[in-house]
């Protein structure tokens, strides 16, 4: 059983272990929904992630002959880290098996605390198969990076610190991948007040928590699908379903589309750098049905690595119409570049790329293809751009893919 006790104990091994990350209040996402929202920045915890709260707590709880033996697990990323982090504080071996898809800096980041990494599988659930037959070939102990109550229990700290900093507070949104974060955080919320709500959030290509609430009992996807690798998962920890089923006030599940648009609020209003996964609880407050209340959303972790974070960056500015490329057909003569240009100019559009290129046909009349990619405020900003081309006689055309790099 998940015990206001064993929070409490959970609670004080990891005092002067992991960071207290303090609550930051989101005018912008407040303004945008209609309620008091409050950000937990676990991207900023020692390990870049929430994850460290679990591990480090389950590992306190082994015996020296368990430790000794060493310890494997089997992670996206953030559970891996904090394995080995505490693993490495303990002074005993573990052993890492990784998803093959996961971010570089994940798997640099795990190498780095001393651990062993073994990259196996597409997601989670490939690398928990492996890892578990390794443990028992190899006779290591194994700690499971959600489906343990122990782990469930570290994790459900968070919740005390979210009502140390914001007592009054309404909703917390919790992001699900196996359900471990949300069982312990839904359990301890309700222990310390019946009133609070707390909503899971899943990414809609691995909902199988969704899936599993639906049918009554726990059941696995086909395959997990989602940009949102932390939560990337087929099936939810049985031994932590009935505290998600029990505890938890609803479930929403999120869109791939919707985390680049995340993204893109939480670095450019908050200056943080969040993974998807952490991202789901900010994509979920636009569906919420409530106003006027004091939401939390807790931002499980911030391990990207820089080519995600690259691309996540510019389909974010895509989608909201603040880069675009259109093309143009111009009479093969003099000026016609800088007529465009001037266009531009006098309506604050900023380019950042151009291609003029004279040899797509032999009319010298409509013979040069000019493609440009331009910097906007968005999409009104947009729509007066390509008007104000239009209205001086250029038939100009949005490419559907922005030509940024290539």
């Amino acid at each position: 059983m998940l015990s206001l006790e064993s929070f409490k104990e959970a609670r004080t091994v990891l005092r002067g272990v992991i960071s207290e990350t303090t609550l930051i209040h989101s005018p912008t996402l407040s303004k945008s929904c209609g309620n008091r929202v409050y950000l937990k920045p676990e991207n900023m915890q020692v390990t870049g992630a929430y994850k460290i709260r679990g591990a480090y707590y389950k590992i306190s709880t082994l015996t020296k002959e368990q430790r000794e033996r060493g310890l494997i697990t089997a992670s996206a990323g953030n559970h891996a880290q904090g394995v080995a982090y505490a693993a490495q504080m303990a002074g005993v071996p573990a052993s890492i098996v990784m998803p093959a898809t996961t971010p570089l800096v994940k798997v640099n980041n795990t190498k780095d605390y001393g651990a062993e990494v073994i990259l196996h599988g597409e997601v989670f659930d490939d690398a928990a198969e492996l890892a578990a037959q390794l443990a028992e070939e190899r006779g290591l102990t194994y700690i499971h990076p959600f489906n343990d109550l122990d782990v469930a229990v570290g994790q459900g700290t968070i919740a005390y610190e979210i009502f140390q900093d914001l007592p009054d507070v309404d909703l917390i949104l919790a992001p699900i991948g196996g359900g471990g974060l949300c069982a312990g955080v839904s359990t301890l919320a309700k222990l310390l007040n019946p009133n609070v709500k707390v909503i899971g959030v899943e990414p809609e290509g691995a909902a199988c928590m969704k899936a599993s609430l639906e049918a009554g009992r726990v059941v696995a996807l086909p395959a997990a699908n989602t940009i949102a690798d932390g939560t990337a998962v087929k099936r939810p920890g049985d031994v932590v379903f009935p505290y998600v089923r029990d505890n938890t006030d609803g479930l929403l599940t999120i869109p791939d589309t919707e985390l680049v648009e995340a993204f893109l609020d939480v670095m450019e209003r908050h200056k943080m750098v969040v993974e998807n996964s952490g991202l789901l609880s900010v994509a979920a407050l636009k569906h919420l049905d409530c106003r006027d209340k004091n939401v939390v959303c807790i931002l499980s972790g911030g391990n990207m690595d820089v080519i995600t974070m690259s691309s996540l960056v510019q389909h974010g500015l895509i989608s909201r119409g603040r880069i675009f490329t259109f093309f143009v057909l111009l009479p093969d003569r003099p000026g016609e570049l800088r007529h465009v240009a001037d266009i531009l100019a006098r309506h604050n559009g900023n380019i950042i790329k151009l291609e003029h290129n004279q040899f797509v046909n032999i009319n010298r009349q409509s013979g040069v293809e000019l493609k440009v990619t331009l910097e906007a405020f968005g999409h009104d900003h947009k729509e007066i751009l390509l008007s104000a081309l239009r209205e001086a006689g250029l038939d100009a055309r949005v490419v559907s893919t922005p030509e940024i790099y290539n």
